[in-house]
């Protein structure tokens, strides 16, 4: 067994193996904990521009490493016209650029207030310096080994389908440059910290509010009319 083994192989399905077990741990027996833990009220104008970059940014990003796994042939086709290939090239860029400038003004967030550090935990700090390991090596990659949206359906999409379908192939990695071994190392030990940290709440975006019925919302306070007669009106309802 050499280190190739140990980091390509058998550290993706422990991460695996933990996310998925831990995150249902929580989900059934500690479902309370399943929140972000929202810190908008002791500081939110640092958290605004951070958190919309941020999640935007990387949730744009996430979206086009996804279509290069389970589409790779319409990638390639995309490619196939250089005008097509620098826009695709340059939009990555910049969706990475955004995410990390919105990473790095959280961390300034917690770094430079005192009611924000208070409620900031050890595992906030590991899981921000994982992200930011994540975002600095994805975005030094895309710089100094251009057109990842081609060698990445020759390398990395094999190399996952092969730990999908239980016949990993780590050997795929073994020539590619040291920064996109650390980069793909660094993303399966977020997905082992993921559970335990707050990014777990992302597994409870409300989906059902996209086909539940409408609420009848009932105001209890009646107002005083404009005209000053005193005669309160009825109560206020709208659908939602």
């Amino acid at each position: 067994m050499n280190w190739t083994t140990v980091f390509f192989v058998i550290l993706p399905y422990m991460a695996v193996a933990v996310c998925v077990g831990m995150t249902a741990y929580r989900a059934v027996y500690r479902p309370s904990t399943l929140s972000s833990l929202t810190s908008q009220l002791l500081e939110h104008k640092k958290l605004y521009w951070g958190s919309t970059a941020f999640h935007w940014g990387v949730m744009l990003t996430l979206a086009g490493h996804v279509l290069a796994i389970v589409a790779p042939r319409a990638l390639q086709l995309w490619d196939g016209s250089p005008i097509r290939l620098y826009l695709l090239e340059a939009t990555g860029m910049a969706l990475g650029l955004w995410a990390l400038a919105g990473l790095l003004i959280l961390l300034w967030r917690r770094a430079s207030e005192a009611r924000i550090r208070a409620v900031t935990s050890p595992m906030d700090v590991a899981i921000m310096l994982l992200l930011l390991v994540s975002l600095a090596t994805g975005v030094s990659v895309a710089l100094l080994y251009p057109y990842g949206s081609l060698w990445f359906t020759g390398v990395a999409t094999p190399y996952l389908w092969s730990l999908a379908t239980l016949r990993p192939r780590p050997e795929l990695l073994t020539d590619m440059a040291v920064l996109v071994k650390i980069h793909v190392f660094n993303f399966f030990l977020l997905l082992a910290a993921f559970p335990f940290s707050r990014l777990v709440h992302v597994i409870t975006l409300p989906l059902s509010y996209l086909y539940r019925p409408w609420q009848l919302v009932i105001w209890n306070r009646r107002p005083v009319p404009p005209d000053g007669s005193g005669n309160p009106a009825a109560p206020g309802r709208s659908r939602r």
